[in-house]
């Protein structure tokens, strides 16, 4: 994927320079910063982090750089394990997890780290995008089991072969690393469901349990929610959980197509 570069008439400004004082094996950080309190351009300002003191992941160093450099930094972070999604970030050009991704692999050739948020997203402050559309595109294809029949005794049951379907779908952590890649997405987001949601939703549609099929692909049967993907394949190339979206989206579309000819 290309990097993250500003444009020549961008007006993101350079920012503070923060240097580290006696440095053992120091390495350059560059970070976007933005906030709405303080009225100013967008800038990008440059801390210096001993990478002798400090751990191997790229979210290692933006929590030195918060609690020892620079309070104001503001970004999310929770599980520190992969799991819960709320440090992805562009770094280096690349939707990914800040908490996965080596500081090693950071910066090509040993060069500055340059850190954004996620890509046409709404800012809130710094690093956090507002994922508040995201999440509610997630919310309107209803991401829970739908029934008609009586509910069992105990629990609605699904063979080894029914459950392995979920596999490569449940692991996704709506982390949105995937959907901020994808320039349909981006140009039309409002109406596009985007990457995420839709493998989110091919995994209620292949559930044995759900049995609401057809009202699912009924309601993404629409010009924009589900037709505005391109096989552009970004979002397989950039999710942290190596997952492939895409495959979820075409499976979508062979099931719309399999309902019109039956």
């Amino acid at each position: 994927m290309a990097e993250f570069a500003l444009p020549k008439n961008s007006k993101i400004q350079p920012g503070k320079h923060y240097p580290a004082k006696d440095a053992k094996k120091p390495r350059t950080f560059r970070v976007y910063r933005w906030s709405p309190d303080d009225g100013e351009n967008p800038r990008i300002d440059t801390y210096e982090v001993d990478l002798a003191a400090c751990g191997p992941m790229v979210l290692d160093a933006l929590l030195k750089i918060k609690n020892e450099i620079d309070p104001t930094l503001t970004l999310r972070r929770s599980c520190r394990e992969g799991i819960c999604g709320s440090c992805a970030m562009n770094i280096d050009g690349t939707n990914t997890l800040a908490c996965t991704c080596a500081i090693a692999d950071a910066g090509k050739g040993g060069g500055d780290v340059k850190i954004y948020p996620l890509p046409h997203m709404p800012v809130v402050k710094d690093l956090v995008p507002d994922l508040t559309h995201f999440y509610a595109q997630f919310a309107s294809i209803k991401p829970w089991i739908r029934t008609q029949s009586p509910a069992p005794d105990r629990e609605r049951l699904q063979s080894p072969e029914e459950r392995k379907k979920l596999d490569g779908l449940y692991e996704c952590i709506l982390c949105a690393c995937c959907s901020t890649s994808c320039p349909s997405y981006w140009w039309n987001g409002d109406k596009y469901l985007g990457p995420a949601i839709l493998l989110q939703a091919y995994r209620w549609i292949v559930d044995s349990r759900d049995e609401a099929t057809g009202e699912r692909l009924d309601d993404l049967e629409d010009p924009f929610k589900l037709y505005r993907c391109h096989t552009i394949m970004n979002c397989t190339r950039t999710c942290p959980k190596g997952l492939n979206p895409a495959k979820a989206i075409a499976e979508i579309k062979k099931l719309m197509v399999e309902r019109r000819s039956a």
